[in-house]
């Protein structure tokens, strides 16, 4: 029986992992735009999210 971990021709299979609340806050960065606040992943610029009402960022993430 193969392991969970391996795949059928032996080679381990990679698993791409969520980074944990406290990681994805503290990349969490944000600028002020006219008609509101903009936040967006530093780690990635284009990532980035828009709201009608106010969000916290720890119950969303």
């Amino acid at each position: 029986m193969p392991d969970p971990g391996t795949s059928a021709d032996g080679e381990e299979d990679s698993v791409a992992t969520e980074p944990t609340v406290a990681e994805a806050i503290r990349s969490t960065e944000s600028y002020e735009a006219g008609d509101g606040v903009v936040f967006y992943d530093a780690e990635n610029p284009l990532a980035w999210m828009q709201a009608d009402n106010a969000v916290d960022l720890e119950d969303a993430a």
